[in-house]
């Protein structure tokens, strides 16, 4: 609840839901994933996440604001799984047959970690990461730059030499396009998008809204003036001033 650009985002509504009740939605219908916990912060301001989390029947844990990747680390060791899917908040039109392709990928190959993100081919907003629990702990105790803490997995994909890394893409590359909700004009791109396509089909995927913009390139045009990852670019300037600091 506590985003700078767009305070209180995952609980904006859209068509009278909460935003993160409809990403929870569409995360339900994955194939592959066998539990679903939402990890926010101890903050007060995140105490309406965990009421949400009670109204709709999921579990939710808690941690610290900053550091991110202890917080997932901790969500995790509640339950020492194998692999741990992560997914952000932000990404209310996160597709399960996308997550269900890179999981499968993950577990096939036998990686440390997979992703679609690295390089990206998919739109903003489709990502998702896999790991080994073991690459998570080993990142937890091994992790030091602020963009490391922050960003959870960075740490992992930052260390091909000592972690197996996976890779999906897609021939058509559609990384340019924003699915993701950090400003405004995100959130009324996805809830444009919700109401053209849900009240047909609630379970439109990728394809359907890639069909929608491709009709409507209005709607496309909304939020195409930002730039993807541009909070890693900040922490990674952070990470400068700390090594700096260092010295």
């Amino acid at each position: 609840m506590a985003s700078t650009r767009l305070p209180g985002k995952v609980l904006k509504p859209i068509m009278g839901r909460p935003m993160l009740a409809l990403q929870i939605e569409r995360l339900r219908r994955s194939e592959t994933l066998d539990k679903l916990i939402i990890a926010t912060s101890i903050g007060s301001e995140d105490d309406a996440i965990e009421a949400l989390c009670e109204d709709i029947g999921i579990e939710c844990s808690r941690g610290s604001l900053e550091d991110v990747l202890d917080r997932f680390y901790h969500c995790a060791q509640t339950h020492m799984p194998e692999n741990v899917v992560r997914l952000t908040g932000d990404c209310p039109l996160a597709d399960p047959g996308i997550i269900d392709r890179v999981v499968r990928f993950h577990l096939e190959g036998g990686y440390d970690y997979t992703s679609n993100v690295l390089p990206p081919t998919w739109p903003d907003g489709m990502d998702v990461e896999v790991m080994r629990f073991a690459c998570l702990i080993e990142a937890h105790s091994g992790a030091k730059l602020p963009s490391e803490r922050e960003h959870a997995t960075s740490f992992i994909y930052k260390h091909p030499e000592r972690f197996r890394l996976g890779s999906v893409t897609q021939e058509e590359d559609q990384s340019l396009i924003r699915l993701t909700v950090d400003e405004s004009k995100d959130f009324e791109l996805v809830s444009r998008i919700y109401e053209r396509l849900y009240p047909h089909n609630p379970e439109f995927g990728l394809n359907d809204i890639m069909n929608l913009l491709a009709a409507l390139p209005e709607i496309l045009a909304m939020n195409q003036n930002f730039t993807r990852n541009e909070g890693l670019q900040r922490s990674e300037q952070e990470d400068m001033e700390y090594l700096d600091a260092d010295e």
